[in-house]
């Protein structure tokens, strides 16, 4: 097995607790379920946040769905003028097997034109 790292984003429609849980769960979830990756074998997850994003921590929801015992980082994202608001990206490391062509980075929603060159 390799250290690999998976990338993702999704956009919010407001900035609320509700909203910043509910599509940061949406975010993980599809790709942890994307690439294949099991639990034990995450890493780190290293979650930013754009500054009109403010109820919430991104890690926090990320708990909610059971990884309370891996390392997650929030941080801010920086304040590019035409960067995409209400943002949430995502980086994760894991353990992997698959060459690094193979995985798949996850944009949903708004976040989908931060990379329209990869697959969907």
């Amino acid at each position: 097995m390799k250290l690999l790292a998976l990338r993702g984003a999704i956009t919010c429609d407001e900035n609320s607790k509700a909203e910043i849980d509910e599509k940061t769960q949406r975010l993980v979830k599809d790709m942890l379920a994307r690439n294949g990756i099991d639990h034990a074998d995450i890493v780190s997850i290293l979650f930013t946040a754009t500054d009109d994003l403010t109820a919430e921590f991104p890690a926090t929801a990320a708990r909610m769905l059971g990884l309370g015992d891996v390392p997650l980082m929030c941080a801010r994202e920086l304040g590019i003028v035409h960067g995409k608001p209400f943002c949430i990206r995502v980086m994760m490391h894991f353990y992997g097997e698959q060459p690094r062509d193979d995985l798949h980075h996850v944009y949903l929603e708004g976040a989908r034109s931060l990379r329209d060159d990869l697959p969907e």
